[in-house]
């Protein structure tokens, strides 16, 4: 009998009764199965397929991206233990470790209001269970903006899962999860944000994973005001982060070790211009590429790959908890 996707994707969906930001651990434990490794790959295949058929339009809808490399010291420094992160290469690839006193953060020397902001990183190979790797952008303000990209640690042969969040002016509980359709401990993956005054589109790699539009019509508040920093970390979060807190971190393993590289940075630092508060907003003869037309909204094959993404690999999305939510938050049906 043929596996239904839906079935599949329930062994991993974190349910609405018991995902929130950290999940019950009371959870039973959730074990993937043949037939959903089958169906992941299935729809990898699919995936990739369908990347390649649109190749030609992303290039075209494509962030531009920074023509020179940057060394880690011209842009970054280390926020927390020093002695857990290592530069190598000249500078141009910085390792975060985790062990049983400390994991690590770096982050980004100056804050950027709109851009797009990247890392390419390679994840924590093999048992990685209990561990969060994570690059995010956040204003560490009262009433802080934030994105995040956070990847929650597996058991050996299970996917990697993806949890994005954005809060703005303070509050957030926009969890979204999917699963990672590819190995991301075996070569470096560029994970993105292109952030403009239209939308947020979160990508891995050429293909987006989630939008965010400026629905500030409908009372939805949006981050435009408040410049973030950049940053990169590691820590253990085996209370929550796999499969409930269900699954600990094995110490055998550590050093965990997760690699970063690009450290080039496209965005704009309105300390650059302290006496123009519209600096970083296009208008008339001012304009960042970012806040072109095509820019703007995702093209029909980023589309068609992001609802590839929604219906194969989504795991929990807060805007079908009802539960949590009732009524859903209003964005939740303006969003593609």
């Amino acid at each position: 009998m043929a596996t239904d996707p839906a079935d599949t994707r329930k062994q991993w969906l974190l349910s609405r009764d018991e995902c929130r930001c950290c999940c019950s651990s009371t959870r039973p434990k959730i074990l993937l199965s043949i037939a959903a490794l089958a169906l992941l790959v299935t729809a990898a295949v699919v995936i990739g397929a369908s990347v390649g058929a649109t190749r030609a339009s992303a290039r075209n809808h494509r962030h531009k991206k920074s023509s020179n490399a940057a060394t880690f010291d011209e842009n970054y420094n280390i926020s927390w233990s020093g002695d857990h992160v290592r530069l190598l290469n000249g500078g141009l690839l910085a390792d975060i470790l985790l062990d049983k006193q400390s994991g690590a953060e770096f982050g980004s020397k100056r804050s950027y209001l709109f851009g797009h902001l990247k890392m390419q990183m390679k994840l924590v190979a093999n048992d990685s269970a209990g561990t969060v790797t994570a690059f995010y952008m956040a204003s560490h303000t009262e009433n802080r903006d934030e994105f995040d990209f956070e990847f929650l640690g597996n058991r050996s042969g299970q996917p990697y899962a993806l949890q994005t969040n954005i809060y703005v002016n303070g509050t957030g509980g926009r969890e979204q999860r999917i699963l990672l359709w590819f190995d991301p401990s075996l070569d470096y993956h560029t994970y993105s944000v292109l952030w403009n005054q239209y939308q947020v589109i979160f990508f891995v790699d050429d293909t987006p994973v989630r939008v965010f539009r400026n629905n500030s019509h409908l009372g939805v508040p949006y981050a435009f005001s408040q410049p973030m920093r950049i940053f990169g970390s590691m820590w253990n979060g085996e209370q929550w982060a796999t499969v409930g807190g269900l699954e600990k971190t094995n110490w055998n393993y550590a050093p965990f070790i997760a690699s970063f590289q690009d450290f080039a940075i496209d965005g704009c630092d309105p300390s650059s211009s302290p006496g123009d508060p519209g600096f970083c907003f296009s208008s008339g003869n001012r304009n960042h590429w970012w806040d072109e037309e095509k820019y703007r909204v995702l093209d029909v094959g980023q589309l068609d790959n992001l609802g590839s993404i929604v219906r194969n690999y989504t795991i929990y999305d807060y805007c079908t908890d009802t539960k949590r939510y009732s009524p859903v938050p209003p964005e939740c049906g303006a969003n593609p």
